[in-house]
């Protein structure tokens, strides 16, 4: 089994929270006799014949502790059997019996066939942070509030409605209100919600492997938790940038550029900012993590001092309780005072829990960062602020499952471990793991990092891509430009190959192919719009794919939702229309409705990629609870 990648600082936090539960005398060991409980309890349900097989083999490497396994050696045959469990996934990437929306990833099989447990603790604060954040939304008032307890959580979003709504609230206007079925709902139409919902979750970079729309019908726990909590990171996470908040450049170090503080994941950047905050204080305490360091209150009494607002009356009288539950009770009262208490609980706090801590620090730099913006232009602030293209790619990777998580584009490819997995994706087998280093040396790690560009580049030609001047250096280096042209690539034979392995006609489809299909598709439904070429100025009003979806499938489209005075104003209305009626049908589109209103050729050609692939799984939507 070879590792394809790391646990991120998230993952691997909650597996030591798995391992120490699992670890009940504490001595820092499991019982090989226990490894199958062990691993069920971290997701993987394993046949007994393969557990005695892992054991087998951890016995003969010598390296057990005695019939014992230490954590890093469990977090590494965990790694182990997720990196090969997602491979096997993404080698089942097509199959005509499931939805389009299975594409990339999703399986009944998987989803039913592993263990999962549910925190009580995310239950909880899931549902408070929805009640606090939408609940005066006029459309949910028949969902909101839920129960204090959340246990009424999983029924409340089987019809779609505060899922979608959920998906705006962390990144608006993704989804067109007009899109969403909102009255007289029936299974059929609140199928179709719960599917604008996913396939708009993964437009914004969740990953939803193992997931589709009837396991949200059912409200299957572990999978609606696993899916807000990503929506959630993703929004708290969207404002920690320099765009959002100038006054990060305070937290560069001595010789610092801004570059270096963008190659940080959110995380490393929140522990810094509250680093910050607590040497500003005077305070010779620092935070290492959001676990071990924070159960006593005392960073977090120190830091809601610092950056609340003078009139706040924030004091630190939590300081003053020896009892650490009453203390972290004291100090939440505090934050409450800041309009910030959200996320976690007392006893969230003293037990560590990563993630909700994590959100809770997140929740509290976007509302009160206490960072001074900065005199003057910021330089080379120009050159770092994303771009939709940027964005866009971002998402597409991070929706395939790439580990680690991608943040920054240039920073986040320039060990071309990211483009491995991609090229994985797209054509399972071609990469030579061997040949890859997964892990950097010391003294090599320049130099084995530019090995695997080298190499990241060596496939792209194998796969026919044009590199011309392109080399793995400028992909070490984060050159924008070629770095882009890479990618661009890798998304386009992404999506050409599904389509190819959908038509089923043993031959490549290119672009031509797709243009005639659209006409021909247009033609049959006795639409008046056509498509001349993906440059087409006549796509910039969007009728070309809003008739195109209406020909797929009759009477999805409400024509008197349709603009037809051409402006900018129309013309953006409309392509939003169509992005959000074209997700909701399951086509897995990228693009964003700027794409379409400015005639951007490369992302207008992945949107009619994914409406034809749509015709080759006729009655997707036939699978429904009856």
């Amino acid at each position: 089994m070879a590792s394809r990648g790391s646990l991120t600082e998230e993952e691997r936090a909650e597996l030591q929270e798995q391992f120490t539960a699992i670890d009940k005398n504490g001595d820092g060991f499991i019982d090989l006799s226990e490894l199958r409980e062990a691993l069920e309890v971290c997701g993987f349900k394993i046949p007994g014949w393969e557990v005695r097989k892992i054991v087998a083999e951890l016995n003969s490497r010598g390296s057990n502790n005695s019939g014992r396994l230490a954590f890093d050696e469990f977090e590494k045959l965990c790694l182990d059997l997720k990196s090969n469990e997602v491979g096997n996934t993404f080698k089942k990437v097509v199959s005509k019996k499931e939805n389009l929306e299975t594409l990339g990833g999703m399986s009944d099989a998987s989803s039913e066939g592993t263990t999962h447990s549910v925190r009580l603790e995310e239950q909880l604060a899931f549902s408070d942070w929805i009640n606090t954040n939408l609940r005066m939304d006029p459309d949910l008032k028949h969902l909101l509030p839920i129960d204090s307890e959340g246990k009424m959580l999983y029924e409340k979003v089987k019809d779609g409605i505060l899922l979608c709504k959920i998906i705006n609230h962390s990144c608006p206007d993704t989804i067109d209100e007009r899109a969403i079925n909102k009255k007289n709902l029936t299974l059929y139409t609140k199928h179709e919600n719960l599917t604008l919902a996913l396939v708009s979750s993964q437009a914004i970079g969740c990953n939803i492997v193992n997931i589709d729309a009837h396991d949200l019908a059912k409200g299957k726990p572990h999978l609606v938790l696993g899916l807000l909590w990503q929506i959630i990171r993703i929004g708290l996470f969207n404002q920690i940038t320099l765009e959002n908040c100038p006054g990060l450049t305070s937290l560069l170090s001595d010789g610092e550029h801004i570059e270096d503080l963008m190659k940080l994941s959110p995380e490393a950047i929140l522990l810094r900012w509250v680093n910050h905050h607590l040497e500003r204080a005077g305070v010779a305490r620092r935070c290492g993590n959001f676990q071990g360091d924070i159960v006593d209150s005392e960073i977090y009494t120190y830091l809601l001092k610092q950056i609340a607002p003078a009139e706040s009356g924030v004091t630190m009288e939590a300081l003053m309780e020896p009892d650490l539950l009453r203390r972290a009770e004291i100090m939440l009262q505090q934050a409450g005072k800041l309009g910030c208490r959200s996320f976690v609980t007392p006893s969230d706090v003293t037990n560590g829990i990563y993630k909700l801590n994590l959100a809770f620090v997140a929740n509290l730099f976007n509302n009160h960062p206490g960072l001074d913006r900065p005199e003057g232009e910021i330089e080379g602030l120009e050159n770092i602020e994303e771009t939709r293209e940027e964005k866009t790619y971002r998402n597409w990777m991070n929706s395939m499952g790439v580990q680690p998580y991608v943040n920054w584009l240039y920073s986040d490819l320039a060990d071309g471990l990211v483009i491995f997995q991609l090229y994985d994706i797209i054509k399972p087998g071609i990469v030579n793991w061997n040949k890859v280093h997964r892990k950097f040396s010391k003294l090599r790690k320049f130099m084995e990092k530019l090995e695997n560009c080298n190499y990241a580049v060596e496939l792209g030609k194998q796969l026919k891509f044009s590199l011309v001047g392109i080399a793995g250096q400028d992909i070490n280096d984060g050159n924008a430009t070629l770095t882009l042209a890479l990618i661009w690539q890798l998304m386009r034979a992404y999506t050409l190959s599904i389509l190819t392995q959908l038509a089923n006609t043993g031959s490549p489809i290119v672009e031509k192919e797709i243009v005639t299909w659209v006409n021909n598709k247009l033609s049959q439904a006795r639409k008046k719009s056509t498509l001349k070429n993906f440059q087409d100025s006549s796509l910039a009003d969007a009728r070309v794919v809003i008739d195109l979806i209406d020909a797929i499938k009759p009477g999805t489209i409400n024509y008197d939702l349709v603009r037809d005075s051409g402006t900018e104003e129309d013309n953006l209305a409309n392509a939003k229309y169509a992005i959000s009626m074209a997700r909701k049908t399951g086509a897995r589109v990228y693009a964003l409705p700027e794409d379409i209103t400015e005639v951007k050729p490369k992302m207008i050609m992945t949107v009619f990629a994914c409406l034809m692939a749509m015709d080759y799984i006729p009655n997707m939507d036939v699978k429904q609870d009856s």
